[in-house]
C-alpha cells in the first residue's frame, strides 16, 4: 500500500472528524478568479436533505446571507472546495478536502428548517427551536440561503497513522 493510502481516513473516521469539528472552510472562486475562503458552521445531511443518520458523511450544508460574496461566487460558478481539519503538530494533523458542487436553496421554509437544525447543533442543551426563537429564525430565513454541497472528490489524511515517522 502506498504511503498516501496508509494515511487516508476511512468513511467512519471522516464522520468522526466531522462530528467533532465545528467549522468547515468553504472556498469558492471570487469575481477576479482568486479563491475566496470563509469559515462556516455546518451540519451533515443525507442526499434527500434530511439530518444525516449514522454512517459515512454524504453532504455538508451551511447557511449564509443571500447577498454574501460566497453566494454571488457560487451563483457564477457552483464549484467549491471544503476543508475540515484538526491537530496542531504535524504528526497530529488529520482532515479532508472535498471538491463539491453547491446547490443554493432559497425556499424560505427549507431555509428556516435548516436554520433550526444548525442552531440545535451549535447550542448546548436544546433539542428543538420553538416559540419566539423559531419566529426569529423564520424571519431571518427570508434574507438567507441554505447551501448544499454535493461531494465530487474527497482527499483525506491522518498523520497520526505515520507512527511518529514522516
Amino acid at each position: 500500500m502506498s504511503r498516501r493510502g496508509q494515511i487516508e481516513l476511512s468513511p467512519g473516521e471522516q464522520l468522526e472528524l466531522l462530528e467533532s469539528q465545528r467549522v468547515v472552510i468553504v472556498s469558492s472562486l471570487g469575481p477576479r478568479g482568486w479563491p475566496h475562503s470563509m469559515p462556516m458552521w455546518f451540519t451533515l445531511r443525507d442526499p434527500a436533505g434530511q439530518p444525516h443518520p449514522d454512517g459515512p458523511p454524504r453532504e455538508i450544508w451551511i447557511w449564509t446571507y443571500a447577498k454574501s460574496q460566497k453566494v454571488r461566487n457560487l451563483e457564477r460558478d457552483p464549484r467549491a472546495t471544503l476543508l475540515v481539519e484538526a491537530g496542531s503538530e504535524y504528526l497530529e494533523l488529520r482532515g479532508f478536502q472535498i471538491e463539491a458542487e453547491a446547490e443554493l436553496i432559497r425556499e424560505p421554509r427549507q431555509v428556516a428548517d435548516f436554520g433550526k437544525e444548525l442552531t440545535v447543533r451549535y447550542s448546548d442543551g436544546i433539542e428543538s427551536i420553538e416559540g419566539d426563537a423559531a419566529a426569529a429564525l423564520e424571519a431571518q430565513a427570508a434574507k438567507r440561503v441554505a447551501i448544499r454541497f454535493q461531494p465530487r472528490r474527497v482527499a483525506s489524511w491522518d498523520h497520526r497513522k505515520l507512527g511518529g515517522i514522516y
